[in-house]
């Protein structure tokens, strides 16, 4: 028994300490620890990750490699969000790891079996979602648009991936669709050759063209019919318009002419969470066409057959952040990236569109003239000579022409008023024939702020000896005409008949169509319930006086976008516009024309190395800056730089435009200009440029914007 008892105590002792033992091995052990990883073990096969970081600094515009640990090996896949730590040093190493730096987001793209980085790799913190959401042909766009526009690989994804949502992740997506049958051409068949073009789409084909839609509500539905024709041949279709009210109509067009189902709306209005989901539907493939404002440009479409953009010319279109992408010029790298179809429909036409056609690269896709005349508004004109002799003009600013044509059409219907939006800074002109005044070196707008002497806004010389090369006279001109009083006083003129407005501040999507008069600012005109019986067209000086290289392009696509919303001139339709009727706009109003007037301005801008042309890009910043960035950038031997000029200063606590120079302080800004093939050149040349600045010292206030849209 005392032996028994005693063989216990002799064994305990060595079996405590070999306890102890292994519990101190266990502890020496490092533990993998979750935003770190360390002393974890790295996936077995492909251990490096290469991420595209949130940093949208051009001097990090590049890929950096991770070590990928064993527990995210599954989840680690291309295309997810994932989270990294940035920022840390060389010699932050421990264990053969790099530790340290701040946690950041980030978008895994490809995973590797080596890194081309010879030092110690951090580890991903973590993958935020499963879901993969950057593809190699979403990535591969957004690498293209990034260098186009000097801009990094980090801006374009922000503006191309939606913020996530993870609800909307957790909801499955609907169960794709068969392809719809072929839709009948409709409308199309008002145009030349519009069957054609839907029938090479439902062929599979990838016809290119400029449309110029004819006046009235049918733009819709045709794009809707295009749409369906795509998806007939198994592809899909993605439609950009320019703001939340036409998506809505091509929303419902879709709806009527394909069913529920197949497509997505991607607008703001939707919300972020409703937006990620149908903007989910589309990468998972369940939707097969899209319509959406400007962001929906990089919407990824499974197999894209189409790409469409709606009024290309409206200014909506043109992003505000970095890189600030185009939506027709990123649309068109993606008809020839993915080799799909492509569609640039308006009213009007823009000088880029004419280009297009005149390159060969798209075909004109046009009704004949008995179309147009049918469906277009009477253009009637009231010029400065008709004003200087019509007493009511001089009492109301509204000549006779004017309220008879008011009087006349409240007797059948609504009648339009579109008034120009106030704050537009005079252009100077000719006072005789009302030519645009320009610089005789560089073809600029020549200006004299405050009483100032004449001088160009591009290249900043003076121009004290100017005379007009049209008719040699010395003398200058500015237009700036009231508009809100007009409004009142065609209020008071009416008071029986209501007066609805629509502006910045409160748009109107429709009117009924009982006699009513609507005044609203270019861009903000609801559509009637059978078209508007009548138009004004106001102070046509205050749009086309504009000093900007697009005023006469733009005053004419908004007016032309406001006679489309009236009856054809066979039901009584008629628009007057208080203008100059001499001027080509004007001119090319009357008679409908906006491809022959963009046609003539491309002529003349090639003539004189204007874009579309040329390519052009502007360079904003502080004297020293600009001038320092310009010195240092390796620009093409065949570069012209015009400038700097200043910038007018802005007021502190006064309205800004994106863009604009911080209150108070001095910018100028530069143009530089290359003639066509040497635009990548330029742009490589100043981003690299750039980069090296906040290399060296750690910020850099200068802006740079290829193809800036608005230049003077």
């Amino acid at each position: 028994m005392s032996s028994e008892k005693e063989n216990p105590g002799e064994t305990a002792e060595p079996e405590q300490l070999a306890l102890i033992r292994e519990t101190v091995r266990q502890a020496k052990v490092p533990r993998a620890k979750p935003r770190t990883w360390r002393g974890a073990a790295l996936a077995k096969e492909l251990p490096v990750a290469r991420v595209v970081v949130n940093k949208g600094s051009l001097h990090l515009d590049q890929f950096f490699d991770y070590a990928v640990p064993e527990e995210l090996d599954e989840a680690a896949q291309p295309g997810v969000r994932v989270r990294v730590r940035f920022g840390a040093g060389a010699h932050q190493v421990k264990n053969g790891r790099r530790e340290g730096g701040r946690l950041i987001d980030g978008f895994l793209v490809e995973r590797r079996a080596t890194s081309d980085y010879s030092g110690p790799l951090a580890a991903l913190a973590d993958v935020v979602s499963p879901e993969p959401v950057l593809g190699p042909d979403l990535l591969g766009l957004a690498r293209a648009v990034a260098d186009r526009y000097a801009g990094s690989l980090a801006d374009v994804l922000q503006l191309a991936v939606p913020p996530r949502s993870a609800r909307a992740e957790g909801r499955p997506s609907p169960e794709p669709l068969s392809p719809p049958p072929v839709p009948e051409p409709g409308s199309w068949a008002r145009y030349e050759r519009g069957p054609a073009f839907l029938d090479s789409l439902a062929r599979g084909g990838t016809p290119r063209a400029v449309w110029n839609a004819l006046p009235g509500p049918h733009w819709a539905e045709e794009i809707a019919r295009a749409v369906g024709a795509a998806l007939a041949s198994g592809r899909g279709a993605l439609v950009v318009v320019p703001d939340g009210r036409a998506a809505g109509r091509v929303d419902a067009a879709l709806t009527s002419v394909l069913g529920e189902g197949r497509h997505a709306l991607l607008t703001a209005d939707a919300g972020p969470e409703k937006r990620y989901a149908q903007w989910l539907a589309v990468r998972r493939g369940a939707v097969r066409a899209v319509v959406g404002t400007r962001a929906a440009m990089f919407a990824p479409v499974r197999d894209l057959g189409l790409v469409v953009i709606w009024d290309d010319g409206d200014g909506s279109h043109s992003e505000p952040h970095a890189p600030q992408p185009h939506a027709r010029e990123v649309l068109l790298l993606r008809a020839a990236h993915d080799r799909c179809a492509f569609l640039l429909g308006s009213t009007g036409c823009t000088v880029e569109a004419a280009q297009l056609v005149e390159s060969g690269w798209a075909k004109a896709l046009l009704a004949g003239r008995e179309q147009v005349r049918r469906a277009a508004p009477l253009i009637r004109t009231v010029g400065d000579g008709e004003l200087a002799r019509d007493e009511a003009a001089r009492a109301a600013r509204l000549p006779s022409l004017a309220w008879q044509t008011v009087r006349e059409g409240l007797k059948t219907g609504p009648v339009l008023v579109q008034v120009p939006r106030r704050g537009y800074v005079p252009r100077l002109a000719c006072e005789r024939c009302r030519t645009p005044a320009r610089c005789r070196h560089c073809a600029g707008p020549l200006e004299a702020p405050e009483q100032q002497e004449l001088h160009c806004g591009w290249c900043g010389r003076g121009a004290s000896d100017w005379h007009c090369a049209e008719c040699g006279s010395t003398r200058l001109r500015a237009q700036v005409v009231g508009a809100r009083r007009t409004a009142e006083e065609l209020g008071r003129a009416f008071p029986a008949v209501p007066v609805r407005t629509s502006g910045r501040d409160h748009i109107l999507d429709t009117v009924p169509g009982r006699p009513a008069l609507v005044v609203c600012t270019p861009g903000a005109e609801p559509v009637a319930e059978g078209g508007y019986a009548a138009a004004l067209l106001l102070d046509g000086w205050a749009m086309l006086g504009r000093p900007d290289l697009r005023a006469g392009e733009e005053a004419l696509r908004r007016w032309i976008d406001a006679a489309s919303l009236v009856r054809g001139q066979p039901e009584g339709g008629t628009v007057v516009v208080v203008a100059e009727p001499t001027l080509r706009p004007v001119q090319a109003l009357v008679r409908w024309d906006p491809v022959g007037h963009a046609q003539r301005e491309l002529a003349e801008r090639a003539e004189l190395g204007f874009p579309p042309v040329s390519r052009m890009a502007a360079v904003t910043g502080p004297p020293e800056a600009v001038e320092g960035l310009l010195a240092s950038a390796g620009l093409p031997a065949d570069a012209e730089v015009l400038g700097p000029v200043p910038l007018p200063v802005v007021r502190p606590g006064g309205p800004r435009r994106p863009g604009d120079p911080p209150p108070g302080e001095q910018w100028e800004r530069a143009l530089v200009r290359v003639p066509p093939g040497s635009g990548a050149a330029l742009a490589t040349a100043l981003k690299q440029a750039r980069a090296a600045r906040m290399t060296r010292g750690g910020g850099d206030p200068v802006r740079i914007r290829v193809d800036p849209p608005d230049i003077g």
